[in-house]
């Protein structure tokens, strides 16, 4: 309870100094830099995923997944011209007991990922980012979607600001090159699709569609993709009064989904509160 406490003082004070220097004053503003993937702020994303129906009617009981992603963002300058834009994304994942051993549900971390997006500094009508993907086998069970495998590939990210609208994408995809063959026999390749389109709202509020489409190249063509299609609704606000911060819900249906531990419906929460850099 004590490091807890600790930990939430020190996001408080730090955020509370670093606000009197940034200009995130308006929840416009909160909200577009929520929006940007290669906003040069500080910022710690949590998104919880709740994949419903596992099975799709195949199990009695409509069993359910959870996926809670922390996903801090630290924007880096290298040069006048260039900045890195460094995302982490650690897992904690329950799966139902259909998906472990046929008794009990799992919870655990699962494998951790980790995008560099090299940038150019000053910022033009595209926004764009390039860099490579990182993904360690950090997974606690081999139920958690672990593959003891270490892997790495190329990662781009657009934005394009069109006004009231923010629209682009984050591609991804990586191949394993090293780890053991416990779970998976052999090399492995994945895909990540990420298009985002941002309307935004006044006071802070705004509508979304941000679906995360996704191909394990290893499967078959039945168990290959998962293409969900939603939105949601999001706002941004002063946490306390000073930190600048926002919440999303999202809900999804998946027109199409692997056919074995395939989920029906998703639904996606999401609280960031932002940590600005001084101006120097």
């Amino acid at each position: 309870m004590k490091v807890r406490l600790s930990i939430f003082l020190f996001f408080f004070v730090f955020a509370l100094h670093a606000q009197e220097n940034e200009n995130l004053k308006s929840n416009e503003a909160i909200a577009k830099a929520s929006q940007n993937p290669l906003t040069a702020i500080y910022s710690i994303p949590v998104q919880d995923n709740i994949y419903m129906n596992i099975g799709k009617g195949v199990f009695d009981g409509y069993p359910v997944k959870n996926m809670a992603n922390i996903q801090p963002v630290i924007p880096l300058s290298l040069s006048p011209k260039v900045d890195v834009v460094m995302r982490l994304i650690l897992p904690v994942t329950t799966v139902p007991s259909i998906m472990t051993d046929g008794t009990v549900s799992t919870t655990g971390i699962g494998d951790m990922t980790l995008t560099a997006f090299f940038t150019p500094h000053k910022a033009n009508k595209v926004l764009w980012g390039i860099g490579p993907v990182l993904y360690f086998p950090t997974a606690t069970n081999k139920y958690l979607g672990g593959t003891k495998k270490w892997a790495a590939g190329p990662s781009l990210v657009m934005m394009f600001p069109l006004g009231k609208f923010n629209a682009g994408f984050l591609l991804m995809n990586f191949w394993s090159y090293a780890g053991s063959n416990d779970v998976i026999d052999g090399t492995f390749s994945f895909m990540q699709i990420q298009p985002f389109l941002n309307y935004n709202l006044k006071d802070g509020w705004f509508i979304s569609s941000v679906p995360i489409i996704t191909a394990n190249w290893n499967m078959d063509k039945n168990n290959r993709w998962t293409l969900p299609a939603g939105a949601g609704v999001g706002k941004a606000f002063k946490l306390f009064g000073v930190i600048p911060a926002s919440a999303q819900f999202h809900a999804y249906y998946s027109i199409v989904s692997p056919e074995v531990f395939g989920e029906r419906w998703q639904m996606r929460v999401q609280a960031q509160i932002f940590l600005p850099r001084k101006k120097k």
